[in-house]
């Protein structure tokens, strides 16, 4: 006998929550729960969902050091050109679009606003 998973969600360390919010929002993320801490403005967690993709993000106890990154995020579109068009032209830094033989439809660079390195892909 053996566990079975019933579904993994990423949990994001990062240094501003509502900062990451607006940018997952970019890619197509909504807020579906968040917290906000009592005497506060802005929450401290929030779980975020996009058609099958979960994301919670969490307010970082130290700064974030984007250079000791020990996770990669692939994220799919349908349209992997307009996606890259769209983020350039809601001036976001995406980088070109590479064809390497695992993923021959396209994929690119993009960093989240605490560095975290995300790989947005041809689905």
């Amino acid at each position: 006998m053996k566990a079975q998973t019933k579904s993994l969600v990423a949990y994001v360390h990062v240094n501003n929550v509502e900062q990451s919010i607006n940018f997952y929002a970019d890619l197509g993320f909504v807020v579906t729960n968040s917290i906000v801490p009592d005497g506060e403005t802005d929450p401290s967690w929030a779980y975020l969902q996009s058609e099958q993709a979960n994301l919670m993000l969490g307010l970082a106890s130290a700064p974030i050091d984007s250079t000791q990154q020990a996770i990669l995020f692939y994220l799919y579109f349908d349209d992997i050109k307009q996606t890259h068009n769209i983020m350039a032209e809601l001036g976001h830094k995406p980088g070109a679009i590479n064809y390497p033989f695992y993923m021959a439809d396209g994929e690119f660079r993009l960093e989240d606003p605490d560095g975290y390195v995300l790989m947005l892909a041809q689905s």
